[in-house]
């Protein structure tokens, strides 16, 4: 692995899953880590306990990757799942999913925009799903904070663009995890979604970690306020 050269890179949810994958991406290219999570692992990089929901304990850990050198990006991917049919979901619910997964997200983008001025300008990738563009029976929370993850991308690409800011949205299909292996395994889902995406396989989280830090290689940087879909078609699929 390539000595960190290339200033900080903030990736929430680093612990486990698609985020620990774009952690060990960003290292291998030769990024200094910061891992977010509840746990404060980060097997690729610097780990910090952090709870994003919470706007003073990211905004000090936004704080603590800094001390080390300037801060060049950071991943949004903290979030979590949540299916109940929309009959019986409560607002609670509701709001629990929309502070994880999108409120979350915007106050990351916002507390981490004055540390990428700072060093010049900079990437923030937001990890949202092809969820966003589909109607999921029991999804309705999940799928609405992932269409305003784009929205956030969007609007943020437009108007921190002056500043040196690119804000880019990843939106992922089924990707198997540790976290999801098992439930992906059943035979009903797994026999119905392989009819469904064209590949007929699920993605990798490497995969999605692969994107993500060659969004960050450079070179690219006429790209902003997108959405990169990495899904095998299932989202277009007929």
């Amino acid at each position: 692995m390539s000595a960190p050269t290339r200033g900080a890179v903030v990736v929430t949810g680093a612990s486990r899953g698609i985020g620990a994958a774009i952690a060990a991406d960003l290292a291998g290219r030769g990024f200094r880590v910061v891992g977010l999570s509840r746990s404060g692992v980060c097997a690729s990089g610097f780990g910090i306990a952090c709870d994003v929901t919470e706007e003073e304990a990211l905004r000090a850990a936004f704080a603590r990757a800094a001390e080390e050198g300037p801060v060049v990006g950071l991943v949004n991917n903290a979030g979590a799942v949540h299916h109940r049919r929309s009959a019986r979901l409560t607002t609670a619910e509701f709001e629990a999913v929309m502070r994880l997964d999108a409120t979350a997200v915007m106050v990351g983008c916002r507390e981490i925009r004055p540390h990428l001025i700072a060093a010049g300008g900079g990437l923030i990738v937001n990890i949202g799903s092809f969820y966003a563009r589909l109607g999921v029976p029991g999804a309705l929370a999940y799928c609405a904070a992932k269409a305003a993850v784009g929205a956030i991308t969007r609007c943020l690409a437009v108007e921190w663009a002056p500043e040196g800011i690119r804000a880019l949205c990843v939106a992922p299909g089924y990707i198997e995890t540790d976290l999801n292996r098992e439930a992906l395994a059943g035979q009903e889902l797994h026999e119905r979604l392989m009819t469904r995406i064209p590949l007929r396989r699920y993605g990798r989280a490497e995969e999605v970690g692969r994107l993500v830090g060659t969004l960050f290689e450079g070179g690219m940087d006429f790209m902003t306020g997108t959405t990169l879909t990495i899904d095998g078609a299932h989202g277009i699929a007929e």
